[in-house]
């Protein structure tokens, strides 16, 4: 029962969201993505630790962890921005593929420079090790950062996604 009602909690949640079969495959990919923590009472263990608490770097399972985390939710919201399930895995094949008109490599690599650049700079922010002495002054970085990220990766004006609910 409970692993049913946490499958209709995340179905139900991608419904919200939108009539149509995109989100709730999204929420689908959230209940797969949630169940395996629930399944091992995992689900709550890490809602106070801190990465690499006390150490410079993540050791290389939590870069592994957090690596898997970005791509599953990545995936996901892949659907959700999609117009049909149709666009979403032609989207995705596309991402797979290093040659072509598309040139889904540079692609590719120009979005895993700019995720690093902000990984860098979030990790670097938040273990203070950037600026420890002024909160204000790493927030303004943050904000640069990001900022420079969203003008870099946009081709062109997109809309708000939730400008179409």
């Amino acid at each position: 029962k409970a692993i049913r009602n946490v499958f209709i909690i995340f179905l139900v949640s991608g419904f919200w969201h939108g009539a149509n079969w995109t989100f709730i495959v999204w929420g689908g990919i959230h209940a797969l993505l949630f169940i395996p923590l629930f399944l091992r009472g995992t689900n709550r263990k890490n809602t106070t630790s801190i990465v690499a608490e006390g150490r410079w770097l993540p050791s290389p399972r939590e870069i592994l962890q957090m690596g898997w985390t970005f791509t599953a939710v990545t995936i996901a919201w892949v659907f959700f921005r999609a117009d049909d399930i149709q666009q979403a895995g032609q989207y995705l094949l596309q991402c797979m593929e290093f040659s072509g008109k598309n040139h889904s490599l540079k692609m590719t690599i120009g979005a895993l420079a700019r995720v690093s650049v902000f990984v860098t700079g979030d990790w670097l922010l938040r273990s203070n090790q950037l600026f420890p002495e002024s909160r204000l002054l790493r927030r303004m970085v943050y904000t640069a950062i990001s900022t420079a990220i969203l003008l870099s990766w946009s081709s062109g004006a997109q809309q708000f996604i939730y400008f179409q609910f």
